[in-house]
């Protein structure tokens, strides 16, 4: 990206939060910063709960990409520049840690980056702005603890608080059409169950008189598989149900459980209750016992800023995991048991989870499974790839080693055959079925898989193979000459994928399949869109909300979102900037080893925490303008004010947050797709995710300044200074 480039995008993201004096400074140096600027003034529009989508146009074949993440943006971005590159290696990094928080990353490096440079206008020591910059940081980071929540809290919290009558009444039907499960997961569960079970009703739970008349629907025996069964209330009784067909009344609100029905009852003990009842948990919001809260609906909810597709996907994951779980005594919910498939040319409404692995193979492989329909098949495991060439990791060649063909007029073509034929007799002396390989497959071997009806599907996570060795007994084998009878695993089974209307689908290039084995705990989230562009943001939305779920429980503990701690830590700053410089004390002379140091940095410290609570107010305009809580940035910085002296009248801005959060008149809370217009959805953050962008945001600008620094003070300084383009370097 062009200096000119970064110059248009600098003067069009000066806003109210800078002086109208602010010089510019492309005419020298600390070009790092700038190009920092320039390029995070690109996600502006990804920041907060309800983000803006860019299409991303692949100039090489004119097709677009829709994203909605600050990873796909950087990954198109000019990053030619070493702090693109830079920038791009800190996404990257909490990407692969968190999987989220990136966009407020990349937001943070522009607006400190802005705000270090101001600083630098004002003629402030680097030594100086980065001891109190990250001083300022360290600070907020403690002050915000204040507004964690643990995550039972936050159920609690939300379960208590007011649910309308008619606030989830569409989203449970379009549930139950949608069939977030295949109708052959309840065939598998159904195999499963050795006792019948007892059914709850949708509201068996509620906190108020009128949540007992909650929707007018009973979940079926088939919840969560696609059938809601009516509720027929007696006359002369509100509190009463009939379930059809079942002969049964229960009362919802004192909790009295189906007894008689066909599949299920309460005698015995199976493992597929508590599962039953914590989906309709997560489904009306409601637990099954007054102080308890089932599930993780709420939290889940809140989690997912209003992306219904996902919240309901993963209400099946959890659903499905916590079933196993009673049964394993493992975690209710493992993020490596989840991988997805990508179906192009199906409505979103297909979207499903299934039990297995989904994949997709060509039309020729998938002729292959016709042979296999309903046959328990020897499965085959390989963690590397199916090339001749191939050599796992730490490989080291003998030294002083030639080798030579065993016929001197053997060409490399020969060779080649010969491996093919060395392979195939292999799989076939161990009449080996499928295989399933973590890395790449040879063309030639596959097409000769083909032709012996031997099924190999390459690029398998190894995650997935984990799961099947760990219920066919499979150990995986490196080459193919390794294998032994040993290594093969039984049971696992192939067929054609089939949508929730039970017809298997062939998309024309690529065919979906789904490998399964009886008890596996693998499950695939199918991801389908009828739009190629946006497939992308589907499936890194999707994984987005699965880890801050994630996330939340590994941590036990959230923050209040829609910038609630990001409020706190601009009052705590201005709070900071305003006392009273003080002299430099022993403590601080012991710290910076020199007097003037420590004395510039007290000098300095208000100028500095000023504009890192600018930054803070950057990110709070630009969240509200995003969420449409304000028309421009003049407006939002009025808001933000007016909330920064209601809190300091208040005494306790900690306490005024917490407070204006629960009325939900904070900035970016919005209408929630689970509720009516005039309900508010509460959103909640990762704490340790959200705390590391901040952090990794301020260390990489610092880092760049003080390069910056190093380049400009080196020592060709007097060389410079008396050149003809000295007025083009910034000297400290």
């Amino acid at each position: 990206m062009g200096l000119e480039q970064e110059e248009r995008s600098d003067m069009h993201h000066r806003s109210c939060l800078l002086p109208m004096a602010f010089k510019d400074v492309n005419a020298r140096r600390h070009i790092g910063l700038q190009q920092l600027s320039s390029l995070a003034g690109a996600g502006r529009t990804l920041l907060g709960p309800i983000k803006s989508c860019k299409f991303i146009v692949d100039e090489s074949t004119n097709q677009s990409t829709l994203i909605c993440s600050a990873v796909r943006l950087i990954e198109s971005l000019d990053l030619s520049s070493a702090a693109g590159q830079i920038l791009n290696e800190t996404i990257q990094a909490q990407n692969k840690e968190f999987k989220t928080g990136m966009s407020t990353l990349l937001f943070l490096v522009g607006a400190w980056s802005d705000a270090v440079l101001e600083c630098l206008q004002q003629n402030v020591p680097v030594s100086a702005i980065v001891s109190v910059m990250s001083e300022g940081l360290n600070s907020c980071c403690e002050k915000v603890r204040c507004l964690q929540m643990s995550v039972h809290d936050v159920n609690k919290e939300l379960c208590s608080s007011r649910v309308r009558p008619h606030a989830f009444k569409s989203k449970t039907c379009q549930i139950g059409c949608d069939s977030l499960l295949n109708p052959q997961i309840f065939l598998d569960f159904q195999k499963e169950i050795s006792a019948p079970e007892e059914i709850f009703p949708i509201n068996s739970c509620s906190h108020q008189d009128e949540d007992c008349n909650f929707d007018k629907h009973l979940v079926s025996p088939l919840v969560g598989f696609g059938s809601i069964a009516p509720r027929v209330k007696p006359a002369g009784d509100k509190s009463m149900s009939l379930i059809a067909g079942s002969g049964v009344i229960t009362s919802s609100c004192n909790k009295k459980k189906l007894t008689h029905s066909r599949y299920f009852s309460t005698l015995g003990k199976s493992h597929f209750s508590s599962q039953q009842r914590d989906f309709q948990g997560y489904l009306s919001g409601q637990s099954a016992e007054p102080c308890e809260c089932y599930g993780l609906g709420h939290l889940a909810m809140a989690l997912s800023y209003g992306n219904q597709t996902s919240m309901k996907l993963l209400q099946s994951i959890v659903a499905y995991q916590q079933e196993r779980a009673e049964r394993r005594g493992s975690s209710q919910f493992n993020i490596a048991e989840v991988v997805t498939c990508c179906l192009l040319g199906l409505p979103e409404s297909y979207s499903c989870v299934s039990p297995g692995f989904v994949t997709l193979v060509s039309p020729e492989q998938a002729t292959v499974i016709k042979y296999f329909e309903d046959k328990p098949l020897r499965i085959l495991l390989m963690d590397g790839d199916l090339t001749e060439q191939y050599r796992h990791l730490g490989f080291s060649r003998p030294c002083n080693v030639r080798t030579i063909l065993e016929h001197p007029g053997l060409q490399e073509d020969r060779a080649g055959d010969l491996w093919l034929r060395n392979m195939l007799g292999i799989l076939k002396s161990f009449e080996v079925n499928l295989v399933l390989v973590k890395g790449n497959v040879c063309e030639n071997l596959l097409e000769g898989c083909i032709a012996n009806s031997i099924l190999v599907i390459g690029s398998v996570a190894r995650d997935v193979l984990c799961a099947f060795r760990e219920v066919t007994g499979a150990q995986p084998v490196t080459y193919l000459t390794q294998l032994k009878a040993s290594c093969l695993g039984s049971g696992a089974q192939v067929e054609l994928w089939k949508a929730s209307d039970g017809r298997a689908m062939d998309l024309g290039e690529l065919v979906p399949v789904r490998v399964k084995v009886q008890g596996i705990s693998l499950l695939t989230a199918v991801l389908t869109s009828t739009v190629a562009s946006k497939m992308q943001l589907i499936e890194d939305q999707f994984w987005t909300f699965v880890y801050r779920l994630h996330h939340a429980l590994n941590d036990g503990k959230v923050f209040l979102g829609g910038g609630a701690v990001e409020l706190l830590c601009l009052s705590h700053i201005q709070m900071l900037g305003d006392e009273p410089l003080q002299p430099p004390n022993k403590n601080a002379v012991r710290d910076f080893h020199n007097p003037w140091l420590a004395a510039s940095v007290s000098e300095y410290k208000s100028v500095v925490l000023q504009a890192l609570a600018r930054g803070w107010k950057q990110y709070l305009s630009v969240l509200m303008c995003n969420t449409a809580k304000a028309a421009s940035e003049l407006e939002a910085c009025t808001s933000i004010e007016h909330h920064l002296q209601k809190a300091a009248d208040c005494g306790s801005p900690s306490a005024y947050i917490l407070k204006e959060f629960r009325r939900g008149d904070l900035f970016s809370s919005g209408s929630s797709p689970f509720t009516d217009h005039t309900e508010v959805l509460k959103v909640y953050d990762n704490v340790t995710a959200k705390t590391e962008a901040w952090r990794r945001a301020l260390d990489l600008v610092l880092l760049v300044l003080q390069t910056d620094a190093e380049i400009i003070t080196g020592p060709k300084r007097n060389q410079l200074l008396n050149s003809h383009g000295s007025s083009e370097f910034m000297f400290l």
